[in-house]
């Protein structure tokens, strides 16, 4: 029986998804940077964008605030906010408002009942305990009760449908982001293009976390066979 985390199916399936997370983390780093020095030709900041797509909607009880570091943009459906870091809320370039635009994408998400952003916020708590204890659980089967190896592995798998459900959410808010910045003429078409770069490179990152969290619940599924068949 190979070791647990020194493992043939670790080399086989974990390290070519952790590979593939680290290039599509590398290629959103990389555009964003890119297509953050090309300032839009209308001059509207990322926040400025954000503000007037939430009023056209009818979100105005949404607020916009600033939060520190890089890439850390997020929509926060408990407190109605829509969160832009310092490298987005006052830059004026393509991919800050891009980012922005996705973002608000989310708030708009919420407010219209979007089945695939109510499924994940329900599933949220289930996904959390799945993350912190399926691989204890595990072990400890390994050692006690298949039972245990069981439930863990049900537990884990929450985390891979959190991953799939998390898909559509944000492929649907990047396809608003890109639709209203065109029609309500924030960019224009070139510059357009350099923001779909910009949410295309973010959607590989959500596919590559996918292909992670399948690889690993393979991974365990094998070595649990492999330790009934022992």
């Amino acid at each position: 029986m190979p070791y647990f985390y020194f493992d043939y199916y670790y080399l086989v399936l974990i390290i070519p998804a952790m590979l593939v997370a680290m290039i599509a983390q590398a290629k959103m780093s990389g555009t964003f940077s890119r297509y953050s020095k090309v300032r839009s030709a209308r001059g509207y900041t990322a926040a400025q964008v954000a503000r007037q797509i939430l009023d056209e909607n009818g979100l105005q009880g949404v607020r916009i605030e600033g939060v520190r570091g890089s890439l850390t943009d997020h929509y926060d459906p408990t407190s109605n906010t829509v969160r832009l870091s310092d490298s987005v809320y006052n830059s004026t370039s393509i991919a800050s408002i891009g980012v922005a635009a996705h973002e608000v994408g989310h708030a708009i998400q919420h407010a219209q009942h979007y089945a695939p952003l109510k499924l994940r916020s329900a599933i949220i708590p289930i996904t959390n305990i799945g993350s912190r204890l399926a691989i204890p659980l595990i072990l400890l089967g390994f050692l006690f009760s298949e039972t245990l190896v069981t439930v863990g592995i049900i537990l884990f798998s929450t985390v891979t449908i959190f991953q799939l459900v998390t898909l559509p959410v944000e492929f649907n808010a990047s396809n608003r982001a890109l639709i209203t910045l065109e029609t309500d003429g924030f960019l224009y078409d070139e510059e357009l293009d350099g923001a779909r770069k910009v949410l295309s490179a973010a959607a590989l990152t959500y596919v590559a976390a996918l292909l992670v969290a399948v690889a690993q619940l393979l991974r365990l599924v094998l070595i649990a066979n492999n330790r009934r068949r022992d």
